[in-house]
């Protein structure tokens, strides 16, 4: 084969007819062959997470111990070539296999370091991701990981020779190779089909750990789970209407969705520190723990807005039908979403939408990320121009991870050390915790800035209902974040506070008797709770709201113009 001409226009000691040499003298591998060595290195350098796991639920203590567990490996490493090959040739392999390589490199990353599993949800929550919230996890940590463990084999992929075969000997060969691979896979499963049942049935979830089949297969499932929606929503309460109210003062909910808060470190619920000091003061019913729906807002904020919640949960029935804020609508309420996330998750479709701008408020805004104080300023903004009922949902950034420290002003920096960096990998535990309990301090001067102005226009029966969409992991058991399928999250991940505060007017236009109401929440709650209970809070029937979901049911007597009851400090 000609030599290439050098690096100054004639071939001789340039550095590219240098590597050119060296490229010569490698080995020349067909695209199978190299298939499977990428495979092997999946296996072997990509699946930490998922060996380190499989170590915890079967230790290995003898010979057979690590025969089996060599067994495993075989089997990953034939099984995911089986499913690649097929798809390979001159031509494809180099392009298909830098893909799996980045994607591999990229899953590895957040599965060793977060302990994130890669199911279908999780592959949910990476489609709806938004440029704000990918920036975030754009660390220096990612990119040497990416560059080490894509661009370094990516280069090996392009760099290797490959050998040349006509297309009759290259399919009869890659016909080959796969009944080599699925006799390899067969050999294996037998050998260790007893343990790897066993460590299946026990523990299903190490499939997600499984890089990159885990993708592969997850994001497969989501793209062909399901045909389409239907383009119009089917209605929920259409019998929805207002019952008479005890009050000429219009009603006013303010409902407020936290983000990634748990209940593990809310102030009120007993927690070592004091993280909602300002809470703590007001007359305000804490619920403690509530169990979430999810531990993703894409799985959560639909679901705690629906009415069959966790217990009936079917995506498809969420998501093709009417939410909660439909039915206020409907029975003559009038419902603004404020967002300052990464959306509603569809959930506010058909009511108003605003997002605050990040031009107007140039002390709470670092580009296009806002602190929640954004949501004060909102309220403030749209409560004097209310004269009817209505229901405002503030959607809020809140504990969102991994930038803990960008989620609170300077000002609220009360835990120190604090991780002041993305990468939660430079950080002690203890430095993730301080920053992630000033965001909830944070949060707790929100809520009560919140109040606050709801108590200032005392022309509206005015109240408030905070809860959170799911938890987040801190470090314990090493993991952080949240995401994790159900079935195995921690309750750090499941538990999440709710708070509720009313005005007497509020509380005379039900006719609700708060110490009632606080005897109810203390039986425990969940998600399932939310929309039954606010269309009972609000006065609103519909057949749609299950009486044994619905908290207020049993304290909303009968309309009067006398106080109700107070509930005391909690």
């Amino acid at each position: 084969m000609k030599r290439p001409l050098g690096v100054f226009g004639h071939a001789g000691g340039g550095p590219l007819a240098k590597w050119w040499a060296v490229r010569e003298r490698l080995p020349a591998l067909s695209p199978q062959a190299l298939t499977l060595a990428a495979c092997l290195a999946f296996t072997l350098f990509y699946n930490g997470r998922f060996w380190s796991s499989t170590f915890g639920a079967q230790p290995v203590a003898s010979l057979a111990d690590w025969a089996r567990l060599l067994s495993d490996g075989v089997l990953m490493t034939a099984l995911q070539f089986v499913v690649v090959v097929p798809w390979i040739n001159r031509f494809s392999v180099r392009p298909l296999l830098s893909i799996l390589l980045l994607m591999a490199a990229a899953i590895s990353y957040f599965t060793g370091h977060y302990g994130t599993y890669f199911d279908t949800h999780m592959i949910d929550n990476v489609l709806q991701t938004d440029t704000r919230e990918a920036d975030e996890l754009l660390t220096p940590g990612l990119g040497l990981h990416l560059l080490l463990y894509a661009g370094l084999p990516i280069w090996v992929v392009w760099y290797w020779p490959l050998r040349r075969r006509t297309w009759r000997r290259g399919l009869a060969m890659s016909l080959l190779w796969l009944a080599g691979g699925v006799g390899v896979s067969i050999v294996a499963l037998l050998i260790s089909f007893q343990s790897l049942s066993s460590l299946m049935r026990n523990h299903h979830e190490l499939r997600y750990l499984v890089t990159p089949g885990n993708a592969i297969v997850s994001t497969e499932r989501v793209m062909t789970a399901e045909e389409p929606l239907p383009e119009e929503r089917l209605p929920v309460g259409e019998d929805a209407h207002r019952l008479a109210s005890g009050t000429d003062k219009p009603r006013l909910l303010v409902l407020v969705v936290g983000e990634s808060v748990r209940a593990a470190d809310w102030g009120l619920s007993g927690y070592s520190r004091q993280t909602t000091p300002r809470l703590a003061k007001r007359d305000v019913l804490n619920v403690g723990e509530v169990t979430s729906c999810g531990t993703s807002t894409a799985v959560s904020l639909p679901c705690m807005f629906s009415p069959i919640g966790k217990a009936d949960y079917d995506e498809r029935y969420i998501r093709s039908h009417e939410s909660l804020l439909d039915v206020l609508q409907r029975a003559g309420y009038r419902v603004m979403w404020i967002d300052n996330q990464s959306g509603c998750k569809g959930v506010c479709r058909g009511v108003e939408q605003y997002a605050p701008a990040p031009d107007a408020y140039p002390s709470l805004c670092d580009g296009d990320t806002c602190l929640d104080g954004v949501l004060v300023e909102e309220l403030k903004k749209r409560i004097a121009s209310l004269n009817s009922d209505t229901v405002i949902v503030l959607h809020q950034l809140g504990n969102h991870g991994p930038s803990y420290y960008r989620r609170y002003p300077d000002a609220f920096r009360a835990f120190t050390p604090a991780c002041d960096k993305a990468d939660l990998a430079e950080c002690s535990r203890e430095a993730i915790v301080n920053s992630y309990d000033n965001a909830v301090l944070y949060t707790d001067s929100v809520l009560d800035q919140l109040i606050g102005v709801l108590e200032r226009h005392a022309s509206m029966a005015s109240a408030l209902l905070y809860v959170s969409d799911h938890g987040e992991s801190l470090g314990e058991n090493g993991i952080y974040l949240h995401g994790l399928p159900y079935a195995i999250a921690p309750e750090e991940q499941t538990r999440v506070p709710m708070i509720w505060w009313s005005s007497p007017a509020f509380e005379r236009s039900v006719g609700l008797q708060r110490d009632c109401l606080a005897r109810h929440a203390a039986q425990g709650l969940s998600h399932d709770h939310l929309f039954h209970s606010l269309l009972g809070l609000l006065g609103v029937e519909s057949r749609s709201r299950d009486p044994r979901l619905d908290i207020s049911q049993g304290c909303r007597g009968a309309v009067s113009a006398e106080p109700a009851g107070r509930l005391s400090k909690p």
